[in-house]
């Protein structure tokens, strides 16, 4: 395993983020002008000279002691740009680090461990159950499904039944998924792209759904919502298959498909507020076919009480294997068979699997150990897609969460420390616990999006981060819905090599990497201007070039979309909804396409 650096960690780089999860509301009126910004979590009170890009690369959780104190037994700091200013959403604890004692939660009785366990690890696990109003989740049973604590996947599960006709707001089996006579080319203007065509959502229950996951081929655009999957052609988005209907919600989903062009979506095993996220099923994206289901086991051992599926899984594939991440273990399954392969338990000094990624070569798993003592740490570690053994493990110093893989192949990891307000990207040898350079630029843009779970399990990519081989691209902090940058950074260095700023009082976000250039989207403003879909050279000038001029006519419409995903493929530009709101009145917006 390997050692702790040598020195205490002295901080990361920039302010911390806002919080995950917080959607905004959509606009109740003509947009207005915005009021002036508000202090946010750990950002400063007033704007301090030399905010943005430092002016000196300060050093992260493995670089160099610093010249100044540092925040470890050390004389106090004085305030700076990034003073610790108490943020509206207090610190927020991390899967596998108990928060403040819950009532209720069980106190150890002399140290005493179950079965060599600790009884911190188990006040931690309860406490992290606990979920709004105070009710107790996933701690003594009482599921809509009986129990499952069987090694070996149910074959069966239950069986999804794919709707016989295509839905008009997907899911109710009547037309084409949008049922306005309005044609939202009408009036585009020479320039501006076509609307290929624009979906609505299904209805759902007043405490709203996910619609997590889009799949792009080169013939078909697939999207999960509520408790359907839904196809379409992504040309002139006719119905490409039936919908794939599941008997509850839709609970997780591969983020991107196997080599042989698959998914796996996870859906609720009841519709109870103890309902456990257990069920698979996999689905073929060229046809819609489903091939094999699950039942996924809530633990492996009958001693492994704090364990289990909970409201969401993990889903990962690696290879030809899929992993699947519970609370405090995962279990691996064949991709082919969905036969269970290996587990990932605990291991060491009380260090429990919490979260997973992977490609098809690489599977990366997150473990927090030791919680609640005085040397809680997480490890980062790679392990063999085949037969689980860890090929290498990297301890973070402690204090230092593992928030994100940014990417795999390169390794790039974004890691926090709430307690310094603190951040820190790291690029990692190929194969290789060893860390080859820390970013070194402020200001960047690490929200990921804005969909978050608190037991959130899934450390895939994160909205406006992309690589290649060498690089990093990534967005820096402007205004809200105003002009910021895109910047390149060197994986090797960590230093900057360019940055281009947004050619419109538009924010960009960078989508992919395509044929030597950064592909990004230029996102539509609330006050009427359409989105653009840009491409910046990776070498030479760097000057933006439009791929795609979305129109004035849909700006409304694309502005809309307040939780999204996008993408980029084949000339065309994809934007769907992640969240959809039981309160939203009228239909809400699903998938939108632009082309040529």
């Amino acid at each position: 395993m390997t050692q702790p650096p040598n020195q205490p960690p002295a901080g990361g780089f920039g302010a911390p983020q806002d919080p995950q999860g917080q959607t905004p509301p959509p606009p109740t009126g003509p947009p207005q002008t915005p009021p002036p910004a508000q202090p946010g979590y750990g950002y400063p009170q007033q704007p301090q000279p030399g905010y943005g890009y430092p002016q000196q690369q300060q050093p992260g959780p493995y670089g160099a002691p610093p010249q100044q104190p540092g925040p470890y037994g050390q004389p106090p700091q004085q305030p700076g740009p990034y003073a610790q200013q108490p943020g509206p959403y207090g610190q927020q604890p991390q899967y596998g680090y108990p928060p403040q004692q819950q009532p209720g939660a069980p106190v150890p009785p002399n140290g005493g461990g179950i079965k060599g366990k600790t009884w911190v690890i188990a006040a931690a696990a309860l406490a992290l159950v606990v979920v709004a109003g105070g009710v107790v989740f996933a701690v003594v049973g009482g599921d809509d499904d009986t129990t499952d604590n069987k090694k070996e996947p149910s074959a069966k599960g239950k069986d999804p039944k794919a709707s016989a006709s295509a839905p008009v707001n997907p899911g109710d089996g009547q037309g084409d998924g949008h049922s306005g006579d309005e044609d939202l080319n009408e009036g585009r203007q020479d320039g501006e792209a076509k609307v290929l065509w624009y979906k609505t959502a299904p209805k759902v229950p007043g405490d709203g759904a996910d619609a997590p996951g889009m799949w792009i081929t080169d013939k078909v655009a697939v999207k999960a919502a509520y408790k359907e999957v839904l196809a379409y052609n992504v040309d002139d988005g006719k119905i490409s298959w039936p919908a794939v209907s599941f008997p509850q919600k839709i609970c997780a989903v591969t983020k991107t498909p196997s080599d042989a062009g698959k998914i796996v979506v996870a859906y609720k095993s009841g519709t109870s507020s103890r309902a456990k996220c257990n069920q698979v099923q996999e689905i073929d994206l060229a046809t819609g076919a489903k091939g094999w289901a699950a039942k996924i086991p809530e633990r492996e051992n009958d001693d492994d009480f704090f364990d289990g599926t909970g409201s969401e899984i993990g889903l990962n594939y690696a290879g030809d294997t899929l992993m699947v991440g519970r609370q405090m273990s995962g279990l691996a399954l064949s991709a082919k068979d969905g036969k269970r392969k290996f587990a990932v338990e605990q291991y060491g000094d009380d260090c429990f699997p919490k979260a997973y990624t992977g490609n098809s070569k690489k599977l990366l798993t997150v473990a927090s150990c030791g919680a609640g003592g005085d040397k809680a740490h997480e490890e980062l570690r790679q392990l063999n897609p085949q037969t689980g053994k860890a090929l290498w493990t990297k301890k973070f110093p402690k204090d230092w969460q593992i928030a994100n893989v940014y990417s795999v192949s390169p390794l790039v990891v974004y890691s926090t420390n709430d307690d310094d307000k603190k951040y820190n990207i790291a690029s990692f040898k190929e194969n290789s616990a060893s860390v080859q350079a820390e970013v070194g630029v402020d200001g960047l843009d690490t929200k990921c999006g804005n969909s978050f779970s608190f037991l959130n399990r899934d450390l895939n990519g994160c909205a406006g981060a992309v690589t290649d081989a060498s690089t990093l691209y990534m967005p820096t902090q402007g205004k809200a819905g105003g002009a910021n940058e895109v910047v390149a950074i060197s994986l090797t260095s960590g230093k900057e090599r360019w940055r281009v700023k947004s050619p419109e009082d538009q924010s960009l976000l960078p989508v992919t990497v395509d044929n030597g250039a950064v592909v990004t989207y230029m996102e539509a403003s609330y006050g009427g201007d359409a989105g653009r879909v840009l491409s910046i050279p990776v070498n030479g000038s760097h000057t933006p070039k439009t791929l795609l001029q979305n129109p004035a006519g849909t700006a409304a419409i694309e502005s809309g979309f307040y939780s999204k995903d996008v993408a980029y493929a084949d000339g065309r530009f994809f934007l769907s909804a992640t969240n959809l709101s039981g309160s939203a009145k009228g239909q809400q917006k699903l998938m939108l396409a632009y082309g040529d």
